[in-house]
């Protein structure tokens, strides 16, 4: 039976696209960045998928070079849609390019606040775009001194609501982001995803946030995934895919807590599963590192990746491995946000010859190929 597996490196770019001045983020370039600036930084498992070579064909002086693996392919692709988010990059990976971007805001419509508040049966703080670390040093002590959840957003189309896991409870703040999701459902307002974003903690010196984040995305058009389900396909989602296609398309779902637990996930699934595809999303390198603009510690979590996929590409066999990412996240970057920028796209056995393509939508083409699916 065919099996194919996709794994996501969030924000995992290779250089800023040729419309990133458009974004603000010219000279943007996550890896290149990472492989000037980090001393003796090598990723020897991802180079022998073409890494190099990619990052050469998009960074002429770079200097590292790796022999190659049997039957692998390299290319690199740039998003056409409007936006540099998680839900758009996912979307065009699966086979979608929105011409409309979703709906940002810089702190949202005091009626819009009044309703969702209204109906969760709370009173909402915030309100503010901001970074989740430095809304809760702002604002967290509040919250748990008047049990009002915290509001607020970034440059990304997203409404976050944050939350103590104790003082507030993890099941109330789900229920408070379904309502917030429904309310701009109804109201027809585009934003990507509401994030519920639990925390734990005393006070500010030691508030953080935990794995228990989840995600209530728009409903997504149809995309491979609803393909290959409708062909009788297994489609098994890893991380939040599930959360980023509002389980559209998706026959079953495995959340994980890390990129650590992600992995071990794919492993587990890989020995167990006979046949479907595997679409999985590894978040740390963007939540953890990126936005935090933390170097090292976005390199050794290349690292740790790297050192997994030795490990884990002998299994493979004649079935078809697609490694690439959603966008990217500079750690050298101005700012905490995504930057927008070209990302790698690395492959076994692929049922057909990778190309530099101006969208994302190369992903879907490929996986539709290896399962027979009818070609638009």
């Amino acid at each position: 039976m065919p099996r194919a597996l996709c794994i996501v490196l969030d924000s995992v770019g290779c250089g800023h696209a040729p419309d990133a001045a458009d974004f603000g983020d010219a000279g943007s370039n996550t890896l290149g960045h990472l492989f000037a600036r980090i001393p003796h930084f090598e990723l020897p498992n991802l180079a022998s998928l073409g890494l190099y070579e990619v990052m050469r064909s998009l960074n002429p002086e770079f200097p590292l070079s790796s022999p190659l693996l049997k039957n692998v392919d390299h290319s690199s692709m740039c998003e056409t849609s409007v936006g540099k988010d998680t839900t758009t990059g996912h979307w065009e990976i699966a086979g979608n390019v929105l011409a409309e971007p979703f709906a940002t805001f810089e702190s949202f419509p005091d009626n819009l606040l009044e309703e969702i508040a209204t109906a969760g049966n709370t009173t909402l703080i915030g309100n503010v775009a901001a970074s989740g670390t430095e809304i809760l040093t702002r604002l967290g002590e509040e919250h748990i001194r008047t049990g009002k959840p915290i509001l607020y957003t970034s440059a990304d189309s997203v409404l976050q609501i944050a939350a103590h896991e104790e003082h507030f409870g993890l099941e109330r703040l789900y229920q408070l982001c379904q309502t917030a999701r429904s309310v701009l459902d109804q109201r027809g307002i585009r934003i990507g995803r509401v994030i519920a974003r639990p925390f734990i903690g005393g006070n500010a010196s030691n508030f953080q946030r935990t794995s228990n984040r989840h995600d209530y995305s728009l409903q997504p058009l149809t995309s491979i995934l609803n393909r290959l389900q409708d062909a009788g396909i297994p489609t098994i989602g890893v991380g939040k895919i599930s959360d980023i296609f509002a389980s559209s398309g998706i026959s079953e779902s495995h959340p994980t807590k890390s990129n650590n637990d992600g992995m071990a996930t794919i492993d587990r699934l890989w020995a167990e599963q006979k046949e479907g595809f595997i679409f999985a999303n590894l978040v740390d390198f963007d939540m953890l590192y990126g936005h935090r603009r933390d170097p090292e510690g976005y390199a050794n979590c290349l690292r740790e990746f790297d050192a997994w996929l030795g490990g884990f590409l002998p299994k493979i066999g004649h079935h078809f491995l697609l490694i690439t990412a959603d966008h990217g996240n500079d750690p050298y970057h101005p700012g905490t946000d995504h930057t927008r920028e070209q990302v790698p796209l690395l492959a076994v056995n692929a049922p057909d010859a990778l190309v530099h393509s101006p969208d994302f939508t190369q992903v879907a083409t490929l996986v539709g190929k290896h399962f027979n699916l009818p070609q638009d």
